[in-house]
């Protein structure tokens, strides 16, 4: 039997009223709920989430050895039945505030992800034909995901060269001073979005700052993440653009003018991306081989 090890505690990042079973007093944060027992969504207006996690306390376990091809981080709740950090994490936290589940702690080369195509959706190592899969150098910053989102694959971005989406959640990354762990949750802001093409798909990057970096207030919008953080952008196009030359493949580009967008694009792209997850749960589109559970 595979070895089990309690790896983290997820703080309360995912905690707020969404997590409550009574209702809402005042302006709700959360706009809309599924509840994946039935998969039923009831919609008020754009952001989706999923009111299936009530207790904020989260635990992920190992199970098998890193850097082995069993190897798997699975993410319980509080009673210990075992739920999809995609699907049950709740995205929106309010005030412009999401969760962020980090994959790929900074200063690491591992490929870790979430498994969209097995049950309950836990983080693993990536492999290309049997072989556990590395970038050729570490990456920089905190990289992962936000909960209930969704690039879909048959819609075309019109402002992206007509891009069809990757098939996979939106990926973020964290520029905070901190490294993170694989399956930690983090409350963060959107600060910018990066429109890359990978392979003729669009990939999008949404650039984040923790609430805990001792930074974080100062950092906003685009225009404060070249104050505070100088040459971050640049560097993060860069290293993207550039990861798979060196296996001997021709780098990624960029659209939106090889620039990154502001914050109220970044949401903007947030909240689409979560009506496509919501549109995805509902069965509205195919699933094909991605694992709803």
């Amino acid at each position: 039997m595979a070895a089990t090890r309690v790896i983290a505690s997820v703080s309360s990042a995912v905690s707020g009223g969404l997590l409550t079973k009574t209702p809402f007093v005042g302006k709700p944060q959360i706009v809309s709920f599924c509840f994946r027992s039935n998969r039923l969504l009831t919609q008020r207006r754009r952001v989706f989430t999923c009111s299936a996690i009530y207790n904020p306390q989260l635990e992920t376990k190992e199970e098998g050895e890193p850097e082995t091809l069993d190897y798997r981080v699975f993410f319980h709740d509080n009673s210990g039945k075992k739920i999809s950090p995609w699907h049950d994490i709740p995205l929106h936290l309010g005030d412009g505030v999401f969760n962020f589940i980090v994959e790929i702690p900074k200063e690491s080369s591992a490929k870790m992800e979430v498994a969209t195509d097995e049950l309950y959706t836990p983080i693993k190592q990536d492999t290309k034909k049997g072989k556990l899969r590395y970038y050729p150098y570490n990456i920089n910053w905190n990289y992962g995901l936000l909960p209930q989102t969704w690039e879909d694959p048959s819609l075309a971005n019109a402002e992206v060269e007509g891009a069809f989406g990757d098939n996979d959640p939106v990926d973020v990354v964290e520029i905070g001073e901190s490294r993170g762990k694989i399956g930690q949750v983090l409350k963060v802001k959107p600060v910018a979005a990066l429109a890359m093409i990978d392979e003729g798909e669009l990939d999008w990057k949404i650039v984040a700052i923790s609430l805990d970096d001792p930074r974080a207030a100062l950092v906003n919008d685009v225009e404060d993440v070249e104050k505070h953080f100088p040459g971050t952008l640049t560097a993060i196009r860069d290293w993207f653009r550039d990861y798979k030359i060196p296996d001997g493949k021709p780098a990624n580009r960029f659209g939106l003018g090889d620039k990154p967008a502001n914050k109220e694009y970044a949401l903007k792209i947030i909240t689409e991306t979560n009506e496509s997850w919501a549109k995805l749960v509902k069965r509205s589109i195919r699933a094909g081989e991605l694992s709803l559970v």
